[in-house]
């Protein structure tokens, strides 16, 4: 013998339990679909108060400037002037820091 129980709903109820549960699985598929374009409510806060992309996924990861240096193979001095915004970069070395910090090149330009 089994100690389940069982409760009736309003159709009604049940319809909107059912429409609740299928946009939770689609939210669940587009975050396990990201395509690194997403960015971590951490950094974008620090992006709104101003704080370059770089050092604020850099930041985030909780990278020094030496760490970033390493995986990217650029200078720290080249990487500081890019995150300081008195160097562009370029399109390689965007790339390559985009990859080091997991986003995209768009996820590290601010329009």
């Amino acid at each position: 013998m089994t100690s389940e129980e069982t409760f009736t709903l309003m159709r009604t109820e049940y319809d909107a339990l059912i429409s609740r549960n299928d946009e939770l699985e689609d939210r669940l598929a587009a975050l396990d679909a990201d395509d690194g374009t997403r960015v971590p409510h951490e950094v974008a806060l620090a992006i709104i108060r101003g704080q370059s992309p770089i050092l604020a996924f850099r930041n985030q990861q909780r990278l020094t400037l030496r760490e970033l240096s390493d995986r990217t193979g650029i200078s720290a001095s080249y990487l500081s002037e890019i995150e300081r915004g008195h160097k562009n970069g370029s399109a390689s070395a965007l790339a390559k820091i985009a990859g080091a910090l997991g986003t995209t090149i768009d996820g590290l330009i601010i329009e």
